[in-house]
């Protein structure tokens, strides 16, 4: 969402007005936003059009003063006419010429800008990939299935996309990538336990923010019962390099285990809001918690590089108190507190993971 402040950005950035450090972080956003990068080219080209038309505008006026003005010439010196045109020519030849040269440089910048919007845009694009899992078997849709037929609506078969999310509060809040509920009409999730006791419930989206890439979900449905207690913490120090780190995800119908290292302190373009990690992430392991050896977490898994292997990209845990943070107050239905104590630091990593198991949930979107 394009707030008044981004807003504000953006015309200073398009009049030229921005100052050369504010410009190059400002462009650096637009890299990681391609919603960002569309909004600046759009506004772009609107101006571009105002100043097109009224250079437009101005010169029509210069050209029918200079008409008015050859007419006038021509009644006076009718025998005359190739006098006329010279001395026209020689009166006006600057104005004209520079009002030709506007014209040609005002369609060049155009073409310019646009381009290079689009090349940023691009670059931000093949640079980074989200971890959305497409449903490309899909034969049905919400809008396309009968009342009638007395069921859940919402089976396995019908969902557009998936993604994981992982429970953060006892009584039901979860957190998942923006990219992942982007344009959902209904949200579910599912989990399976170590036991292999298999958990679906309905969810309402809560909150999102674009920057972050984070959406809160909160378990709308009767059939959940609220947990005791979380058993993980969460980590707001920034993790060592070389750590190792592991993730649970569900890229399948099955959840998957997957491990590695913290490889870098910033993200895609030296995102500081993001890691670089060495787990192996494929589509539909966007929104996975990503724990360290003693089970803290410390990220989010959003994206990858497909132009470079074993380069992935999780969420710093500590933006999770920024997201919480910015939620009005009445839109959450019930108090929400993030974990501070991790009950599994002396377990095996095997122990942790059934620990985690049911609170890692296949996030499945519907559209109609």
């Amino acid at each position: 969402m394009i707030t008044q402040e981004i807003q504000e950005q953006i015309e200073s950035y398009v009049a030229e007005k921005m100052p050369a450090a504010e410009k190059a972080s400002f462009e650096k956003m637009m890299q990681q936003d391609k919603h960002l990068a569309e909004a600046v080219r759009q506004h772009q080209v609107m101006v571009n059009s105002f100043a097109t038309f009224s250079r437009r505008t101005k010169l029509k006026k210069q050209f029918d003063s200079f008409h008015k003005e050859w007419k006038e010439e021509s009644k006076e010196q009718p025998f005359i006419y190739t006098y006329g045109v010279r001395a026209f020519w020689r009166n006006h030849m600057t104005t004209v010429a520079v009002a030709a040269s506007v014209a040609v440089i005002t369609v060049f910048s155009t073409i310019f800008m646009t381009n290079y919007l689009r090349s940023l845009e691009h670059q931000q694009v093949s640079n980074y990939a989200e971890l959305k899992k497409e449903n490309n078997h899909i034969k049905k849709r919400l809008s396309d299935i009968s009342a009638s037929l007395q069921q859940d609506v919402t089976t396995a078969a019908d969902y557009a996309a998936s993604a994981t999310g992982f429970m953060i509060s006892p009584n039901g809040y979860i957190v998942t990538n923006r990219h992942v509920v982007s344009g959902a009409d209904e949200v579910y999730v599912e989990s399976t336990n170590y036991e292999n006791i298999r958990q679906r419930y309905k969810a309402k989206v809560i909150h999102k923010d674009q920057k972050l890439d984070l959406a809160l979900l909160k378990i709308s449905d009767s059939t959940f019962k609220p947990l005791a207690y979380m058993p993980y913490a969460l980590n707001t120090r920034e993790t060592d390099l070389g750590e190792s780190v592991y993730t649970l995800a569900y890229p399948r119908e099955d959840i998957v285990y997957g491990d590695g290292a913290i490889s870098a302190h910033t993200g895609n373009d030296g995102d500081t809001s993001k890691y670089q990690i060495s787990v192996p992430v494929n589509p539909g392991n966007s929104g996975a918690p990503l724990l360290d050896a003693k089970g803290n977490l410390v990220g989010i898994v959003t994206g990858k590089n497909p132009n470079e292997d074993g380069a992935a990209f999780a969420i710093k845990s500590k933006h999770l108190f920024t997201l919480v943070q910015e939620i009005p107050a009445d839109s959450l239905l019930e108090p929400l507190t993030l974990p501070r104590k991790n009950y599994m630091h002396y377990l095996r990593r095997p122990d942790q993971i059934k620990k985690l198991q049911g609170l890692v949930f296949n996030v499945k979107v519907y559209k109609k």
